[in-house]
């Protein structure tokens, strides 16, 4: 007999009864303390919007919703000078979505996400873009940029010159992918409008961007944010796959659970975790906000019924509101002569408890949202 004797294997039964299992509840308690929804905190703004990898950016002012909602005192003025000082871009990340990061998270995130990027660019425009040396388009791309910041329109123009006949939406879409853009100010200023120009990252910021991001680190910092989380949740939030790769990687330093219907979520060890009947306050949520679109399962946030009152048909994530930690309505703000109106629209019957605190946290919400504008504030609840 060999003298080798291999220990038998607990059967995948006995291991998944040894794995805590989290139910929904508990499970969005854990995102709203992650994602400060159970209490506002004192922090800087650049601090959160590094602390939750980034925030959702397609709409000019929801990150400044987004940082009302989860920091005590904050003000649109500080968004803005992080913008203007150049310490947080506008650029296409996660999902190949337009994102608000750090300066520091923008060098990293980028290259890390950039297969996603591609992957899109081949979907949409390969067709078009056949033929074209994508060495020599991004060079040309890159220089039109950095000689003057652009908006699309004008970069597929100028790049029109020299491949005549193409489509110059491919072409500026070519250039998002193979040249980091970021969005110059005014763009993202609160009260500002006006179309997006950009120029690449590396001129704005005067930084080359990272050459090995660690994947390893931001799916930590992923879970730390996000989690417990399953791989699918990780790759639903990045757009990218194989991250299961990553996250053996990471397996001895994960805690690891089940939810409810047996899939298996990781998480950092000592991320908060509280008690699934935690009391949570309403709050208002601004559009596209991270928390609705960073998990392939989103029922720990979202219930399935209310999902297409949410998620539009031509991809816009509505404002909602946040009952008892899930979203429970819809909310926006409407003006007409000199008056702005917050409307509410529930998706369920509140209770009277839950109407007032909705019209205490809404007033606020006007208060912000009308700062020096010298309009009236009215508050209408109104039905689904």
């Amino acid at each position: 007999m060999s003298a080798y004797h291999k220990t038998p294997r607990k059967s995948d039964a006995t291991e998944k009864q040894r794995v805590p299992v989290l139910g929904t509840r508990a499970l969005n308690r854990a995102l709203l303390a992650r994602q400060m929804l159970l209490r506002r905190e004192k922090l800087p703004a650049l601090d959160v919007i590094e602390r939750l990898v980034g925030m959702q950016a397609q709409a000019p002012n929801a990150p400044y919703f987004g940082l009302w909602t989860r920091i005590e005192g904050f003000a649109q003025e500080e968004l803005s000078r992080l913008i203007q000082d150049r310490k947080a871009v506008r650029i296409a990340l996660m999902r190949s979505t337009l994102h608000l990061a750090s300066a520091e998270d923008c060098l990293q995130l980028r290259p890390w996400v950039r297969a996603v990027q591609e992957k899109g660019l081949a979907s949409t425009y390969g067709k078009r873009l056949a033929g074209i040396d994508a060495d020599a388009l991004a060079a040309a791309g890159r220089e039109a940029v950095e000689a003057e910041p652009l908006t699309f329109s004008e970069l597929g123009k100028s790049l029109q010159k020299r491949w005549p006949g193409r489509d110059p939406a491919a072409l500026s879409a070519a250039i998002r992918t193979y040249v980091p853009l970021v969005q110059v100010p005014p763009r993202g200023l609160w009260g500002e409008g006006g179309q997006a120009a950009h120029t690449s990252a590396e001129a704005w910021l005067g930084q080359p961007l990272c050459a090995e991001p660690s994947a390893e680190s931001i799916v930590l910092r992923y879970l730390s944010a996000y989690g417990p989380a399953s791989v699918k949740d990780v790759q639903v939030w990045s757009g990218l796959t194989r991250l299961g790769e990553t996250i053996e990687k990471l397996r001895p330093q994960l805690a690891v659970f089940r939810d409810e219907a047996g899939r298996e979520l990781f998480d950092v060890p000592d991320a908060p975790r509280p008690d699934a009947d935690t009391d949570c306050p309403v709050r208002f949520l601004g559009e596209f906000d991270n928390i609705l679109l960073s998990y392939e399962d989103r029922k720990r946030i979202l219930p399935e019924e209310y999902k297409k009152r949410v998620f539009t048909e031509n991809g816009i994530i509505r404002s909602a509101i946040l009952v008892d930690g899930f979203v429970s309505g819809l909310w926006r703000i409407a003006r007409s002569g000199g008056t702005a109106t917050l409307i509410i629209e529930p998706f369920k019957t509140l209770s009277t408890r839950e109407r007032d605190a909705l019209a205490e946290e809404g007033t606020r919400l006007l208060e912000f949202a009308t700062v020096d504008s010298g309009e009236s504030r009215v508050i209408a609840f109104v039905s689904s």
